[in-house]
């Protein structure tokens, strides 16, 4: 009997630690097979910092190092710089990227650096207790934000693919969603653009990908899920805010 589909040789077997009905683990899957398809064999290097996400050094069946919170496109810089033939990617959440590593995605893009970036965006900082993050929409309740985020006090959510699509050395930037199967597929083309184009020797790459987190947004998987269309998507809209290579 043919083999019609089967597990990804780019996980392990070591069960999933994240919450039920977080996202992580359906990224995750779209990352390794993205990896598996790029053909680059071993030589591929993941950097995962401080999130829930800290454990991916256990999922991902690749070299993994770990960084300090916020700290991986810095860690990936060097790494790169190593091993300029390897496949470079760090996998952060939003309460990482857009707030305590903000100074180092900004450079690393800013400068051209040959990386990619997977960031995880659930409005809110995760592994650390729910406490309102960059990315926490107007209005939404978290635990520092009981009664809702309140744009005179704390700004607007900040939109990250947005901003450094305006960073003229950053190459392909692009926002999709894992709530449906249709965005499922289109995430998994994302990051295998982003792949390419690193393998091509072209610039900083980003995959924003809007996620749920159940357990910290106090609903249930399905209303989750609902909550991310009917509130993230509106105010994040997905699609492509930069590809210097579309028209090559």
């Amino acid at each position: 009997m043919s083999v019609v589909f089967e597990k990804t040789k780019y996980l392990t077997d070591k069960p999933f630690h994240y919450c039920p009905g977080c996202n992580h683990g359906i990224i995750h899957r779209l990352v390794a097979e993205a990896l598996e398809e790029s053909g680059m064999g071993g030589n591929i290097v993941g950097v995962a910092p401080v999130g829930c996400s800290v454990f991916a050094y256990d999922y991902f069946n690749v070299d993994m190092l770990e960084a300090a919170h916020g700290r991986a496109p810095a860690v990936a810089t060097g790494v790169k710089r190593a091993k300029p033939d390897a496949l470079v990617f760090t996998y952060q959440g939003d309460g990482d990227l857009a707030s305590i590593g903000t100074a180092e995605i900004v450079h690393a893009a800013h400068r051209g650096e040959k990386i990619c970036t997977i960031f995880v965006n659930n409005a809110i900082y995760g592994m650390t207790g729910g406490q309102m993050a960059p990315t926490t929409l107007v209005g939404q309740r978290t635990t520092t934000s009981p009664y809702g985020r309140d744009e005179a006090w704390c700004g607007a959510p900040i939109k990250m693919s947005e901003m450094l699509a305006q960073v003229p050395d950053s190459y392909y930037i692009e926002r999709c969603a894992v709530n449906n199967n249709a965005n499922i597929i289109k995430t998994k083309k994302a990051i295998k653009k982003a792949f390419q184009y690193q393998m091509e020797g072209k610039g900083f790459c980003m995959v924003e990908v809007l996620s749920t987190c159940p357990t910290n947004w106090g609903l249930s998987p399905v209303e989750a899920m609902k909550w991310l269309e009917e509130n993230m998507i509106p105010y994040y809209p997905l699609g492509v805010y930069k590809d210097k290579g579309a028209n090559k």
